[in-house]
């Protein structure tokens, strides 16, 4: 269970988080949420699905690591094989964290949370400022807010141009073994090449049209999750 707290400097002047990567430090997963904001940046490294929570009727974006859950091929050992992490891989342990009011965001940290390590980087100095770790984190941190906030409004535009398609990847590898991408949705490029003037305009006065290109360029890195995979299983 995680155990988040408020971060502050007197309780936490002497905690110290690491940025290594590794599966010991929860690296080994299959996805991370990505937010259109971010999806030229990270595009270049991963294939990114939408996904509906059928409870809450809310698209997210993924940026895809693997095929089944707890697998990451970009994991090799203490390395990170891409250019780019998304935000919310690249800000843990910390999350935002509201007000019993709910209308002030907080910086939290899960305190339970194997980047905690007391090799790792201060989070606060002597003088219980914010070391520049801790600053660059929590910039991080609003962008991934800024950018989660502001996601409804582009999966709502993608939906109301019926831009939105089903997705599923059946995968062969070298040995014989199928995988299986069940449940996403991708964006159905005829129809956004099929839009008039008028709904491209839109699209791109309201900042959508470029995070749904990068989304659809994206696509390319599945053949190359694919080879991950067979290298992973030593087919390729």
């Amino acid at each position: 269970m995680p155990n988040h707290a408020t971060l502050d400097p007197d309780t936490h002047c002497d905690l110290r988080v690491s940025f290594a990567r590794g599966a010991h430090l929860g690296d080994a997963v299959m996805s991370a949420i990505a937010v259109p904001s971010e999806f030229r940046r990270v595009q270049n490294d991963y294939a990114i699905l939408f996904r509906l929570d059928l409870a809450t009727d809310r698209f997210d974006a993924h940026a895809m690591f693997g095929f089944e859950p707890g697998e990451n091929l970009y994991l090799d050992g203490d390395r990170w094989d891409a250019g780019a992490l998304p935000l919310a891989i690249d800000i843990q342990p910390f999350l935002i964290g509201r007000t019993r009011e709910g209308d002030l965001r907080q910086v939290h940290i899960d305190l339970d949370h194997p980047r905690i390590d007391a090799a790792g980087v201060r989070l606060f100095d002597e003088d219980g400022r914010s070391t520049p770790f801790l600053e660059a984190a929590i910039e991080k941190l609003r962008a991934l807010d800024a950018g989660y906030q502001a996601a409804p409004d582009f999966f709502a535009a993608l939906r109301r141009h019926d831009l939105l398609e089903p997705f599923t990847l059946e995968v062969t590898l070298a040995d014989g073994a199928v995988h299986r991408l069940v449940g996403y949705h991708v964006i159905d490029e005829e129809k956004l090449r099929a839009l008039d003037a008028a709904a491209l305009g839109e699209l791109h006065a309201a900042g959508h049209l470029m995070p749904a290109f990068m989304a659809l360029a994206s696509l390319t890195n599945l053949s190359g999750l694919v080879a991950r995979k067979n290298r992973r299983d030593g087919n390729g």
